[in-house]
């Protein structure tokens, strides 16, 4: 199986066979065909009939209609749910369908001058290489991680004596999945300590989303059945406190909060006490995002540290960074300058949905080694996805990918057709 077909196949709803689509009938349409809305003959009436409670509700007919949605058809019986497998299947693709909405503009960037750059330069040579180079560093990929890549696809070219540009772009999709999971799976997971009290700390500049990922971290982890709590522990910056407030109040958890100017290991330790004694699950704790002074931010942040260790082993459990993809390189800088300063576990990279320099994610594994463990791909408190690195590579690609597959599937009807006659 092609790679561009096994991340269809994951991330793409089969299609019906048509005679099923035929007799399908939109729901928009049900009951609205054929009617004159100025017609009074056709205008609907209602009894206002008394209600018998004690009357037994009607069985369901296998006639009725099932709930439909995005391509997928349930009955939602107790005697006809789906399997795991088919729930799993379904899971896939809303999170590629997210992916690909989110990554709307990268997918444009990368996918234009992609094309163009196959259209341009139709044998493998130098020339269509150090085009590529150009390409990949003018999407924020990054120089080391582009060399690296040029160079694994120059040698794979030669292994499987590609000559045309064309044969040559699945090839370039999947060595870019490679450069993000050449590494160990398991730092791509979440440490989440099951039983126990779980604390993340959030660091990052201001102005990065850091409060807002703080917010929709705990409405992930709220829709997942876990107690989560916050800890407002950026008390230098005018209004942080309020801001963390508001998301609390909006995602329904409490805020661990002193006054501002307070010192941030002081909230830390009432906020690790607080979260025992009620038995959360989880503790996420804000933090200034000052980076002007690294030696006044590298002793605050091991001050907390130390409150946070001392209090839970093994705490802070994860210590995320939020950076900004629609700042590019910069963003690159600030993960450097933060991994100085503090031992950063995982990237949660916001706006990506709003950038068309999605490369960055590649850059930051590939160059730090640090995983990117979620990735904001719209406003909506949802939107916040783990990252994945096919679901990446498909938002990036999903038109080529859909496309190449359908004209691979042609070409295999059309030889079928051959050998049959």
């Amino acid at each position: 199986m092609s790679f561009f077909k096994k991340l269809k196949d994951r991330f793409v709803a089969k299609e019906e066979p048509k005679d099923m689509q035929d007799d399908l009938q939109p729901l928009d349409d049900i009951g609205t065909q054929d009617i004159d809305p100025q017609s009074e003959s056709q205008t609907k009436t209602f009894d206002h009939k008394p209600v018998d409670v004690f009357e037994q509700p009607k069985q369901q007919t296998k006639s009725q209609p099932k709930k439909q949605s995005n391509g997928w058809e349930f009955d939602f019986e107790d005697d006809d749910l789906i399997s795991i497998e088919e729930f799993e299947e379904w899971e896939s693709q809303q999170l590629g369908a997210k992916f690909r909405e989110g990554l709307e503009k990268s997918r444009e960037n990368f996918q234009n001058k992609l094309n163009d750059l196959l259209a341009m330069y139709r044998t493998v040579d130098e020339d269509f290489f150090e085009a590529l180079e150009e390409m990949l560093i003018q999407a924020d990929v990054g120089f080391n991680t582009v060399m690296e890549l040029v160079e694994s696809l120059r040698m794979e070219a030669k292994r499987q004596n590609i000559t045309e540009t064309a044969d040559l772009r699945e090839v370039i999709v999947e060595k870019i999945v490679e450069i993000y999971e050449q590494e160990d799976d398991e730092l791509q997971k979440m440490n989440i300590q099951e039983g126990e009290l779980t604390v993340i700390l959030m660091v990052g500049v201001n102005g990065v989303g850091k409060t807002t990922t703080i917010g929709k971290l705990a409405h992930r982890y709220k829709a997942q059945g876990k107690q989560v709590m916050l800890a407002a522990g950026d008390t230098f910056r005018a209004g942080a406190i309020e801001q963390l407030q508001v998301w609390g109040d909006r995602v329904g958890v409490e805020v661990i909060k002193q006054k501002e100017g307070s010192d941030p290991a002081a909230v830390m330790y009432d906020a690790v006490n607080a979260a025992k004694n009620r038995g959360a699950d989880i503790l996420i704790c804000d933090t200034a995002g000052r980076l002007q002074n690294k030696a006044n931010l590298m002793t605050e942040l091991e001050k907390v540290k130390k409150v946070l260790s001392k209090a839970v082993p093994g705490a802070p459990h994860e210590v995320l960074l939020a950076l900004d993809a629609t700042t590019g390189q910069n963003a690159l800088v600030q993960a450097k300058a933060f991994k100085e300063v503090t031992d950063v576990s995982g990237i949660v990279l916001t706006k990506l949905d709003g950038t068309a320099k999605g490369g960055i994610v590649l850059a930051i594994r590939n160059e730090l080694h640090i995983p990117v463990k979620f990735v904001g791909l719209g406003e909506k408190l949802d939107d916040l996805q783990p990252f994945d690195a096919e679901s990446y590579v498909y938002g990036l690609f999903a038109d080529m990918i859909e496309q190449s597959t359908e004209e691979e599937n042609k070409a295999a009807e059309v030889l079928k057709d051959a050998r049959d006659e």
